[in-house]
């Protein structure tokens, strides 16, 4: 399971709701649970970086503006 670059946050966010639940899964396997639990973390970064994004813009939006008045 890999995750695509090109999903919103609220994909990714939604992505990994399914990843946590799978741990309370009945379908829960303990021979699986590492990769699952990699990619939920990867998935949990790829979200914290495009946070960090979009505050990062927003910064910058909120200079320029403050700039023009």
């Amino acid at each position: 399971m890999s995750t695509k670059n090109n999903l919103t946050i609220a994909e990714k966010t939604a992505k990994l709701d399914e990843l946590v639940a799978w741990f309370d899964a009945e379908d829960f396997e303990l021979e699986r649970a590492l990769d699952v639990f990699k990619e939920a973390e990867k998935l949990a970064r790829e979200i914290e970086q495009d946070l960090q994004g979009l505050k990062n813009n927003i910064e910058i939006v909120k200079t320029k503006f403050s700039e023009t008045e």
